[in-house]
């Protein structure tokens, strides 16, 4: 019998946030894997949490995962893995991990929890029936594509940028689909949490270039 892959959502920002399941399972496996250990470590030392640590992440090996799988299937090892914020899978390392672990018929069980997508989607006040997810917009390959095809798009857009390409961005979104209705969430559940709402125009000058941002753009409706 083999062991069990979990697949744990941790909090975005605010550590309380993490739910009662979730430290229950952190504290019940034999190993945790995670996208970055040092930031796990602040998680797991916030609830005295102790089990050994492995990195997988983006850039990991495919021998590397699959040494962990195998741990997994023959010393019936049960394993967690979470990324540094979130869901894992979401705009997140992971797929590979899960993947190989269906593969060997390993169960993988979900662990809900906080999705920066979601909740930006809750606060922006936009109806929420369909939308399309886009994880971090693209630097260069394949932008311009993506913001032709956007110019169609009705549905609500979502997705992640950094500090710094933020402003970019939207005079991009602003020059290619127009000064379209859009909610901005800067460093959600964290101590300076900010939202912005309007149009883009409205919302440009009032951005600060600092931190994590979820955007959401209304559809060419």
């Amino acid at each position: 019998m083999s062991g069990k892959l979990y697949i744990v959502s941790t909090p975005i920002g605010n550590l309380k946030d993490i739910t009662l399941r979730a430290i229950e399972v952190l504290k019940s496996v034999d190993l945790i894997a995670s996208e970055d250990t040092r930031v796990t470590l602040k998680l797991l030392n916030r609830y005295n949490i102790k089990k050994p640590l492995v990195s997988i992440h983006e850039r990991s090996k495919p021998e590397k995962v699959k040494r962990l799988v195998e741990e997994m299937k023959k010393e019936n090892k049960n394993v967690a893995f979470v990324t540094d914020a979130g869901t894992p899978g979401i705009a997140d390392p992971g797929g590979l991990l899960v993947s190989g672990a269906v593969k060997e018929g390993i169960e993988v069980i979900p662990i809900p929890g906080p999705s920066a997508v979601t909740t930006a989607l809750s606060i922006a006040g936009f109806p929420g029936n369909e939308f399309v997810f886009l994880g971090y917009f693209p630097k260069k390959k394949g932008r311009q594509t993506l913001l032709q095809n956007l110019k169609k798009e009705e549905r609500l857009v979502v997705f992640f940028e950094s500090p710094f390409r933020i402003l970019k961005t939207l005079k991009d979104l602003n020059e290619y689909l127009g000064d379209r209705g859009v909610v901005i969430c800067r460093e959600l559940t964290k101590k300076f949490e900010e939202t912005y709402r309007g149009t883009i125009s409205e919302v440009f000058p009032k951005i600060k270039p600092r931190g994590e941002f979820v955007v959401i753009i209304k559809g060419a409706k």
